[in-house]
């Protein structure tokens, strides 16, 4: 009977912490949620009120009884050339990116050459050096060339990436050797494998690194405000500014929420479309065997 009581007792104290540990686990996930989350809720409510409404708060309120879309036919009005300036970057240095990184990733993964690991090795310690010091070489190299204010000064200096290559090449190599040595017996020739064989089977790893790409590229702010002056070329990060500064005034905050909604929400449809496939691609290309 005694032996019962305590099993018993073990059994409700271990529910007990169970459950005090799940109560816990969940509080403090709510309460980052609210803390990540809050800054969106506070974009978009500054973003439906009025100059008038907005100026008039002394005290600011967490919510609106008479919300405007004012704001945004203001902003649909100003950001249509930034907009186009970024989806021609983002999908051109995707693009080329994904030529670069593929054939670079084949030639680690797959081919044979003197010196092939060092190489390897050198490449990675790339990841090492401040991008800073990076842009510095590639702001004076441009210069040189005469390719600022241009497409090709904007998308040339981010048309590869170590860690893409990197995580493309670990999965390049979980595909067995026995399939390109079949390939190699039968004629086929490295680029048809690598076309035919390898990229169709790392389509999710692909595919990840491809949105990471598009979201990287549409958030790029430091590199073309350094290459770019004129208003011309301006990406969606850099025309916030030019918008504020000669556009909507400083003071119309309504006004320039409303514009980085509408340049956030596209960002956030991909993310909120693909994150499945973007965190399998990640765990597939770090896995080996």
């Amino acid at each position: 009977m005694d032996t019962q009581t305590n099993y018993e007792k073990i059994e409700k104290s271990s529910r007990f912490r169970k459950k005090t540990a799940s109560v816990i686990t969940y509080t403090l996930l709510t309460f980052w949620a609210v803390m990540v989350l809050f800054p969106f809720y506070w974009m978009i409510l500054t973003s439906v009120k009025s100059y008038g409404a907005y100026n008039s708060e002394y005290i600011p309120k967490f919510f609106t009884l008479s919300p405007t879309l004012q704001n945004y036919t203001e902003a649909f009005t100003a950001v249509p050339r930034y907009f186009l300036n970024t989806t021609i970057f983002t999908l051109v240095t995707t693009a080329i990116m994904l030529v670069v990184i593929t054939l670079a990733a084949f030639a680690f993964a797959r081919l044979e050459f003197k010196g092939k690991n060092i190489v390897f090795l050198l490449f990675l310690s790339l990841m090492m050096i401040p991008n800073e010091l990076v842009i510095i070489t590639n702001f004076v190299t441009v210069t040189n060339l005469d390719m600022r204010n241009s497409f090709p000064g904007l998308i040339l200096p981010s048309v590869t990436s170590v860690f893409y290559i990197y995580l493309l090449k670990e999965n390049f190599e979980q595909i067995p050797d026995s399939l390109y040595y079949a390939a190699k017996v039968d004629g086929t020739s490295d680029f048809k494998y690598l076309l035919k064989v390898m990229v169709p089977m790392s389509k999710p790893t692909l595919i990840t690194i491809t949105i990471l790409k598009v979201i990287e590229c549409w958030n790029s702010y430091v590199w073309p405000r350094l290459i770019t002056d004129d208003a011309n070329y301006f990406l969606v990060s850099n025309g916030i500014q030019e918008i504020r500064e000669n556009g909507f005034g400083r003071e119309n905050i309504p006004a320039m929420m409303a514009a980085v909604v509408v340049i956030s929400a596209p960002l956030i449809v991909l993310f909120l479309v693909f994150r499945k496939k973007i965190m399998a691609g990640v765990s597939r290309g770090g896995t080996k065997g």
